[in-house]
């Protein structure tokens, strides 16, 4: 019996959730909702998501405070990256490139950790 077939949602606290709906709608083109936002269709279909448990002690969430890290597929990194920059959003540290895609972070206004990723078309 097969029991987990995939991440079904992220969930998180937040001081103001409208605000919050609004700045990823605004930042990061979330069709928003009063429930948050669903992913549906071709692109969701894409790929895969990953779960991954960090140990206790981890920095890779740093510099947020919080227990956890959403991370994001998109589709021009660099674009992205430069549109962010100008609408003020905070970015965390420098682009990385691997051989499985290009990687960078951003804080939401309560400093949670988002990670970007233009996946290579491998991946």
């Amino acid at each position: 019996m097969k029991r987990v077939m995939g991440i079904g949602g992220i969930f998180f606290k937040t001081k103001d959730p409208q605000a919050m709906r609004n700045w990823y709608k605004q930042h990061l083109g979330f069709d928003t909702h009063a429930y948050g936002a669903t992913f549906e269709g071709p692109d969701q279909q894409k790929g895969s998501i990953t779960w991954s448990p960090f140990a206790e002690d981890t920095t890779y969430f740093d510099p947020s405070p919080k227990g956890f890290m959403l991370n994001f597929r998109v589709a021009d990194l660099e674009a992205l990256v430069n549109v962010l920059r100008e609408e003020g959003v905070t970015l965390v540290g420098e682009m990385e490139v691997y051989d499985y895609g290009k990687f960078a972070w951003i804080l939401d206004p309560e400093d949670n950790k988002i990670e970007l990723w233009e996946s290579t078309p491998e991946a």
